[in-house]
């Protein structure tokens, strides 16, 4: 067993951040500088250091550790998950759920209604980004019409988007938090969702508050398939269910082809094409997932992450006290890094050595995971939620503005902190 500690093998982190928060700052935009560019530079360093070791054999080590079995289960799941989220999106699966979300949409509540509608999606496609971009149009085009604030409207879509990136079953944060602290994402599922679903319930209620009184109806129409929402039922069902994650979406990508072949939104080389685009889309989040891994194995030969952990468990004398230790963790990395998914996956291998200490079952520390960093991600002015809605209305609102009004992730940390403060919820095996 390796027992060495030096606070010297923590280099490579700090030249990332360096790299990437400190670049950025300067230069004023957090989607310049290459977020795998960085972990590439922090990953040689990590493996120029400790002189009295062959470089051969400091090579080896970021193998093993790029080749961990989590890590390259977590990397064939993100290509599974992005061939489903490429043939829905080309065949119409979004389309139709925006559509029929606003087909059903009371006049009245036109607000939560964003919000619900952002939940759904979010939560059926795994994506907050992929969320914010198909439905901030038409929030944007109901906020112009009914002459309400844009950055209420974004408000409302951005926080139904971190619902869904928090909880679904392909959302990249659930498969990065399950795996790395080795549980089931069913089991962290069901814990998640009792820790948020009270601040789901209190912001739809702050919205329907907000429009209360506003009659005016959604003109237009909203063609939508029925047979194109049930695509994304189908894989959230039979997630729900238990049933093997690589079956389910494997499953979920060819039912998505037959109903695009079926519906005529492409042949089967579009299918093709679609299964390929969405895998490419998905290509920088593997390799950063390789890199990280490596990198993070270097600098736990070095010493590390055994200075590391003594650092935050020299500052815990609880198991509520190492929640707090795995949620601060999470945070402040996701605040430097701008990415809950990188967040997750650098923080992973820690939390779970924590977890293990103080007896925390794995299903809880992925939710902390998950939900602190989403809950930071959310309320950054330059993370990528904020930003991309703030360019989806032509810069006409700040991030500022629209910071305002994310009632969820702000409730969604609340309640997370107290579900640590008084234990719960406290759920049995599945």
């Amino acid at each position: 067993m390796n027992n060495k500690k030096s606070s010297l093998a923590l280099l490579p982190l700090l030249v990332f951040l360096v790299m990437y928060l400190v670049t950025s700052i300067i230069i004023g935009d957090f989607y310049k500088m290459p977020v795998s560019v960085s972990f590439l530079v922090a990953s040689i360093v990590a493996i120029c250091m400790n002189p009295k070791e062959k470089i051969s054999h400091k090579i080896e080590i970021f193998c093993k550790g790029a080749g961990n079995t989590n890590i390259i289960i977590m990397c064939f799941i993100f290509i599974l998950a992005g061939a489903f989220a490429g043939v829905a999106r080309e065949m119409g699966a979004v389309d139709s759920t925006v559509n029929l979300g606003l087909s059903i949409l009371p006049g009245n509540i036109l607000i939560a209604g964003i919000f619900v509608i952002g939940c759904f999606i979010s939560l059926s496609i795994g994506t907050s980004v992929g969320t914010i971009v198909a439905l901030s149009p038409v929030a944007i085009g109901l906020a112009e019409k009914i002459d309400i604030s844009l950055g209420l409207a974004l408000g409302a879509v951005i926080s139904g988007a971190m619902f869904g990136d928090n909880l679904s079953m392909i959302s990249d944060t659930t498969i990065a938090a399950a795996r790395t602290q080795g549980c089931e994402m069913r089991d962290k599922f069901r814990m998640n969702f009792l820790i948020v679903v009270p601040a789901a319930i209190v912001t739809g209620i702050i919205f329907v508050l907000i429009g209360n009184g506003n009659n005016t109806a959604i003109g237009g129409d909203h063609p939508y398939s029925i047979i194109k929402v049930v695509t994304y039922l189908v894989v959230l069902i039979g997630a729900l269910s238990g049933i093997n994650v690589f079956v389910v979406l494997t499953g979920g990508t060819l039912f998505a082809g037959v109903v695009g072949i079926m519906t005529n939104s492409f042949d089967i080389w579009g299918f093709v094409s679609a299964v390929s685009n969405g895998i490419n889309g998905m290509a920088e989040i593997i390799i950063i997932s390789l890199l990280i891994g490596g990198m993070v194995e270097v600098i736990k030969f070095n010493g590390g992450i055994n200075f590391l952990l003594d650092f935050i468990r020299n500052r815990i004398s609880s198991k509520r006290g190492a929640e707090f230790g795995i949620a601060l963790l999470v945070g402040v990395v996701d605040l430097c890094t701008a990415n809950n998914t990188i967040a997750i996956v650098m923080t992973g291998p820690i939390a779970k050595d924590i977890a293990d200490e103080y007896n925390i079952e794995p299903k809880r520390s992925a939710s902390i995971l998950d939900t602190f960093s989403c809950f930071c991600q959310g309320i950054i002015p330059y993370g990528a939620q904020i930003l991309v809605a703030v360019g989806v209305a032509s810069n006409k609102v700040s991030s500022f503005d629209i910071m305002r009004y994310l009632y969820y992730p702000y409730l969604m940390g609340i309640c997370a902190v107290i579900a640590i403060l008084i234990g719960v919820p406290k759920l049995k095996e599945a």
